[in-house]
């Protein structure tokens, strides 16, 4: 269970000031301890026996045993309470009522049958007596009716009630895994333990897709249960109870049209009723849009520009909008109204006239003491309570195993950030009128799993508005060098050592809040399919929709040369399949075909991916500019260019310097525009100093310089 402790210092208490919303203050509620017990309890239950460090797969049935009831058992009562309470905060009435009426409901069986067999003693009591009477007949059916109506009514009732109540669930848990994925950093989401966890957890979320989706329960499919013991009971309560001449030409024909008008009437309602299921252009666009933004938010391959850009709530409001969309059209498509043909078809005559199919045999019985009614009930009430018993355990087993998985969704929603400061240690950012001041010391790095650190003992000091050029060999060092950048954007964490921002320990600050005074081109930086807008705007969502902002960071990153020429200028979709740093399906915008996507080359995307820098780059909270490999894909020309950009923005418009500037190139006629020079070598910096001092000293620098010129 060692794996189980080290995982579980992400299971910290998560403090309530992260929501306003009182249904997640309610499931983020619980104390430190409670949260190690939770995720303990369903660590545990994934264990296999004997076989040490093993666990079962993410989903994986547990077995029915003593441990794991008494797990299941220490689930519910950690978390149940909370997520029902939230569940139930929703729409309170309406979840009222579909408890009462899943539990009404469970009667109707057994009750529906008592009436059938009355209805057959009756007609035996008429036959038998000589004294038929075709409005008596007719009477005891219109009653039928009425009461089936009745009953048909109540269902499509609580069936509607039922599905509002579910929709809002569903969108609630939806919006909470969503929203947690979103804050959760490149560190946590590494921990195995973390993605097994909200592998479960999604799973659960699943389950709301309604009764027995995916073979899951959700809480609220727990009332079946109920229900089957409701029905169940009734069934044995009937049980209970039952165990304490000549055939006119009239009864015959009525024998030969109960059978053959249920047929008639089913075929002439399927001709007035048949759903038209097909989703509108409209409404195939926003399923679509929220299926791709849902995958962006779990797309590890975004997840350092959705982190540092700070698109989380963007992406968060974008799906929530795109789904209450999806729920209305929902609504909106279905009638209100029940036509005639509809109810006749619900009331399910052929079972209504079940019995009168049998009035034939009504001579055989005339001389026994038993009535028929009675004799059919008796065999409809023990073949149901088979039935029933049946789906009763296989509720209950579907229920277990929702348990472990609900365990997985509360746990999940009380995970910590690895990187996120606990609320008595974070502090405000401090600024800097000049840029951000950076102190590494004794910086090392090991990724998990690897044996090799990839940063080892990494010092320097960097002054508020200084320009730094980390440079080092090609190869395996191009690797540690971006390593080292994404430490300093807080993507990823450090092992030892300090990292000092402004005279701070960044590990103090949110990285929410210090993502807002940086901005980056990655190496790896991600290609969407979808429009250059888009592609461009994420770098400051906020002005996504300016296209003034949009068209003057082009500007700024060289790419309005071409964008002027694309089809559609700033709404041409762009092609960003056969890239390892992009999946070939888009999560923004609409659906797009490929003959309607318009391919880049590599140094045109580059020129994208920096023009997405400069969206936020001339902010006044910008402090820091970094770069890793920026103008790799372009020529000698256009790199200065943009270099020269560079140091534009980082300047106030009297030439002070305002903004710290770190790139990281493997062009060493670049490095030497840097104010300080960083020699990278086997993870670890070498030398350290402006390009005069590093050349006079005659190292590696002077080395690799003067083989490059």
């Amino acid at each position: 269970m060692c794996q189980a402790h080290k995982s579980s210092r992400h299971l910290r208490r998560r403090s309530s000031s992260h929501s306003s919303n009182p249904n997640r203050q309610r499931l983020l509620s619980k104390s430190a301890s409670s949260c190690r017990c939770l995720q303990q309890a369903w660590l545990t239950s994934r264990v296999i026996p004997r076989r040490r460090g093993a666990y079962l797969m993410p989903g994986a049935q547990r077995p029915l045993n003593e441990t794991n009831i008494r797990l299941a058992l220490t689930i519910s009562r950690e978390c149940v309470l909370d997520l029902l309470s939230s569940l139930w905060a929703l729409h309170p009435v309406r979840t009222s009522l579909m408890m009462i009426l899943h539990i009404i409901r469970g009667f109707f069986p057994a009750f529906r049958g008592y009436s059938q067999a009355m209805i057959v003693d009756e007609l035996q009591t008429l036959v038998s007596s000589g004294c038929f009477s075709w409005s008596r007949l007719l009477r005891l059916l219109v009653a039928e009716i009425f009461r089936r109506a009745a009953e048909t009514a109540i269902d499509s009732f609580a069936t509607s009630n039922e599905n509002i109540v579910h929709e809002s669930a569903r969108f609630f848990v939806e919006y909470q895994q969503i929203a947690q994925r979103l804050r959760l950093d490149i560190p946590t989401l590494a921990d195995p333990i973390v993605r097994d966890c909200l592998q479960e957890s999604d799973l659960f979320v699943r389950s709301f897709n309604g009764m027995g989706g995916f073979g899951l329960l959700s809480p609220f499919d727990f009332i079946q249960i109920f229900a089957l013991l409701s029905e169940l009971a009734s069934h044995l309560l009937v049980l209970l109870s039952l165990t304490g001449g000549s055939a006119n030409l009239g009864v015959l024909l009525l024998s030969l049209l109960s059978a053959l008008f249920p047929p008639l009437l089913n075929r002439c309602v399927a001709a007035q009723s048949a759903p038209d299921m097909a989703y509108t252009s409209d409404e195939a666009r926003t399923a679509e849009r929220q299926e791709r933004l849902r995958n962006f938010a779990y797309n590890d391959s975004h997840r350092q520009e959705v982190l540092l850009f700070g698109l989380g709530p963007w992406i968060l409001q974008s799906w929530a909008s795109a789904r209450k969309a999806m729920l209305y059209d929902q609504r909106t498509s279905l009638s209100n109204q029940l036509t005639l043909a509809q109810i006749l078809n619900q009331i399910n005559v052929s079972d209504l006239l079940f019995a009168l199919q049998n009035l034939p045999l009504l001579i055989m019985f005339q001389s026994s003491s038993a009535s028929l009614g009675s004799l059919a009930l008796y065999r409809s009430s023990v073949q149901a309570v088979v039935f029933t018993f049946g789906n009763l355990l296989t509720t209950v087993r579907m229920a277990f195993q929702g348990i472990f998985l609900m365990g997985a969704f509360c746990a999940a929603m009380n995970i910590h950030p690895e990187l996120e400061p606990m609320d008595e240690d974070v502090i405000s950012y401090p600024t800097l009128p000049t840029g951000m001041k950076i102190e590494a010391k004794h910086l090392s790095y090991t990724y998990p799993g690897n044996k090799d650190a990839s940063l080892k003992d990494v010092s320097f000091s960097l002054e508020a508005g200084e320009c730094l050029a980390i440079v080092g060999y090609n190869g395996s060092g191009k690797f540690r060098k971006s390593t080292l950048a994404k430490v300093l954007l807080r993507i990823l964490d450090f092992d030892q050592g300090d990292l000092l921002v402004n005279g701070v320990d960044i590990r103090r600050l949110s990285p929410t809040e210090y993502h807002r005074h940086v901005t980056t081109v990655f190496q790896g930086f991600s290609k969407f399919n979808s429009t250059v807008r888009e592609n461009v705007g994420l770098g400051y969502v906020q002005k996504l929709q300016s296209q003034a902002a949009v068209s003057r960071a082009l500007g700024l990153g060289g790419a309005d040369t071409f964008v002027d020429t694309l089809p559609n200028g700033l709404k041409t979709k762009l092609d960003a399949s056969g890239f390892d740093s992009m999946p070939s399906t888009s999560y923004l915008g609409c659906g797009i075909s490929s003959r309607q996507q318009h391919g880049l080359s590599g140094g045109e995307w580059q020129r994208i991916a920096i023009s997405r820098a400069f969206m936020r780059a001339d902010r006044p909270e910008v402090d820091l500019l970094l770069f890793d490999e920026p103008t790799s894909s372009l020529d000698g020309h256009a790199q200065n260019k943009i270099f020269d950009t560079i140091d534009q923005v980082s300047r106030s418009p009297s030439g002070n310097k305002t903004k710290t500037v770190v790139f990281i190139t493997h062009r060493l006629s670049t490095a030497r525009r840097a104010d300080k020079i960083a020699m990278m070598e086997q993870g670890t910096i070498t030398e350290f100093g402006t390009h005069k001092e590093l050349i006079k000293k005659g190292g590696s620098y002077a080395a690799l310089y003067k083989a490059s010129v």
